[in-house]
């Protein structure tokens, strides 16, 4: 597993970056690999959302190819992008968004706030709100895309959107939740820390199987 800190990017350079090492994985030439970073401001859409929950029509919106509604991305919101071949660590798609979920939780617990999963609903809330956004998408079962958890970004551009297609959303963060400061290099420290050992724990790599599908997306909000 490589982890790599990208710091600041421009989400094209990272869209572009993502498709090279998905290319390599799938292969079996290339290792799976974890980004961490942040964006400049930038919202983006998936695949099948629904322009109407982009709430101000001046906004340019990126549709992409992962699951999920429309989100924002942002200084102070720490993104993950997992490059994983679940064909080696078992083809379960819905284990995977639950993985990832896991992962938040466990991340936000670090910093004493108490984070959970919604029924029914893809993503980490605390009673203060929505903290964390996943979407994702598979080619031939390597993923692409991930997850957002906010540190201290600035909340009121969720305001222009129904965050990941829900209407009225609160969305809340880590400092918000903690009433202090937080640091986005501990954040990062944390999930480097857990994120490979949680992995192996929940998805431990296995044979992969013969025959891999096209391209597929899992839903995610």
């Amino acid at each position: 597993m490589v982890i790599t800190d990208l710091g600041m990017i421009e989400f094209d350079a990272v869209y572009a970056l993502q498709e090279r090492l998905v290319a390599g994985v799938t292969a079996g030439t290339g290792p799976e690999t974890l980004l961490l970073l942040e964006h400049p401001a930038v919202y983006t859409i998936g695949s099948g959302g629904n322009e109407a929950n982009v709430l101000d029509p001046s906004l340019e919106v990126r549709r992409i190819n992962r699951g999920g509604d429309v989100t924002w991305h942002g200084p102070g919101q720490l993104v993950g992008y997992p490059l994983i071949s679940l064909d080696r660590r078992g083809r379960n798609l819905h284990h995977y968004l639950r993985f990832l979920e896991e992962l938040l939780i466990r991340v936000a617990a670090e910093f004493g706030v108490a984070a959970r999963r919604v029924p029914g609903r893809t993503g980490v809330w605390t009673g203060g709100g929505k903290l964390a956004a996943i979407g994702v998408g598979v080619r031939r079962w390597v993923t692409m895309h991930g997850f957002a958890v906010n540190v201290a970004p600035d909340l009121a551009a969720f305001d222009l959107i129904n965050p990941c297609g829900i209407a009225g959303c609160p969305m809340t963060s880590l400092v918000q939740e903690c009433g202090a400061a937080v640091s986005m290099a501990e954040v990062r420290k944390t999930v480097v820390r857990l994120f490979a050992p949680l992995l192996a724990e929940w998805m431990p790599e296995k044979p992969a199987e013969r025959d891999s599908i096209a391209d597929v997306v899992c839903l995610g909000r």
